[in-house]
């Protein structure tokens, strides 16, 4: 019996974004089937390339990033490069781009032009604050649009500055939104007959103020600003981190009513496991100080490993914090294959694998992040039908790389 496709085989995209929310896009389709055609600047490419940890010329990170995508170097700044990106737009189904407001339009490629030659083409548009209204002019960096959110104000300590998770999660969450649009709009797409492409607009800050859950009606019902809670989560009785013995840290959770009971005489306290004023949250959100304490101390004089064994005999929700050694030396991580192997000149290097798990259709990477323009001659030879002599003109004109 053949084998299943993957869930986007058949579908092409074309991926103009530089950096991380459009290409991280542009990872998630193709990892599970898309040919996604990246288009980079011939001088440099993605700036990804160059970022943090650089091995013979090329960061670690753009193995992973750049995975199973065909890259091309056209110049968008030459009216001859852009109108290379118009004729491979109109052979695909889905265009991402993370340019800012306004840009693909003063290039004719925006989306009213598109749609004239391909109204099936479903427009993916990523940028800080979204298309339209008055901050849409607005650089809309990571960093930035993460505080303009909500997002940082409930991150950090209090009358401390907010802080900032070493990761630029704004960018891959509206990526994730971005790709949840894409395959939201082939769905649409394929269940009405005639239906034309749409547009897809995603904001980085707004695909942050997705992840705010009560902060909105608890603020207009009830005057409540969530403020920040540092290692707790505010109205939630017992769930913190806390440091241990050996100078490693645990994350324990124990606001279920019975697991609190079974957590404190755990931890030596059975007179706070039988207190009726902590018998439900309401009552442990009032003692919250007192009961931190009493686990504060009783991790303190334990290794983290002795803590995590006497509170998952008694089912008690605890867990470790990790660094990456840590994970990478997991055996769960390795047995849910939450790391890939490919070869890098000659060396195998180790990119994590991209979510969500589909049983019978998985994503997959076939192979790293290429070269600058090492599928030039591929797409534009064989997709587009140029020729050899026009291929070295534009080659020598640097409009392709």
């Amino acid at each position: 019996m053949p084998s299943r496709k993957r869930p986007l085989e058949g579908i092409r995209v074309i991926e103009l974004g530089q950096l991380l929310a459009g290409p991280f896009t542009g990872s998630m389709l193709a990892y599970f089937g898309a040919e996604v055609i990246k288009v980079e600047p011939p001088k440099g490419g993605d700036p990804i390339r160059g970022w943090r940890e650089v091995q013979n010329g090329t960061s670690l990170w753009w193995h992973s990033l750049g995975r199973n995508k065909k890259s091309v170097a056209i110049d968008l700044k030459a009216e001859e490069g852009r109108e290379l990106v118009r004729q491979l737009i109109d052979t695909a189904d889905v265009l991402v781009e993370n340019f800012r407001p306004g840009v693909m339009e003063k290039w004719g490629l925006g989306p009213d032009a598109i749609k004239k030659t391909n109204p099936g083409i479903i427009y993916t548009r990523i940028s800080g604050y979204g298309q339209d209204g008055p901050n849409s002019v607005k650089p809309g960096y990571a960093s930035v649009c993460e505080g303009y959110s909500g997002f940082r104000y409930v991150n950090g300590f209090e009358n401390q500055a907010p802080v900032r998770p070493n990761l630029s999660i704004g960018d891959t969450i509206a990526a994730i939104h971005a790709a949840l649009g894409v395959t939201l709009a082939i769905i649409e797409r394929s269940n009405n007959e005639n239906s034309e492409g749409q547009v897809i607009d995603v904001a980085l800050y707004e695909s942050m103020f997705n992840l705010m859950e009560a902060v909105i009606p608890e603020y207009d019902g009830a005057g409540v600003i969530r403020e920040p809670s540092g290692t707790t989560v505010t109205g939630i009785v017992p769930t913190n981190t806390y440091r241990c013995r050996d100078a490693r840290y645990v994350v324990i959770g124990g606001n279920g009513d019975a697991i609190f009971k079974r957590l404190m005489i755990a931890a030596g306290h059975p007179e706070m496991a039988e207190n009726p004023e902590m018998a439900d949250n309401a009552g442990r959100v009032i003692h919250e100080v007192d009961i931190d304490n009493a686990l504060a101390k009783w991790c303190l004089d334990n290794d983290a490993k002795t803590i995590i064994d006497i509170l998952e005999a008694e089912r008690v929700p605890v867990g470790p914090i990790y660094n990456v050694e840590d994970m990478m030396n997991d055996a769960h991580y390795q047995a849910r294959g939450m790391f890939e192997q490919v070869e890098i000149d000659g060396k195998p290097l180790k990119i994590p694998a991209i979510l969500p798990k589909l049983k019978s259709t998985p994503g997959a990477t076939t192979w790293s992040g290429p070269q600058l323009g090492s599928h030039n001659d591929e797409v534009l030879g064989e997709l587009l039908g140029l020729s050899d002599e026009q291929l070295a003109e534009l080659k020598n004109n640097r409009i392709i790389a």
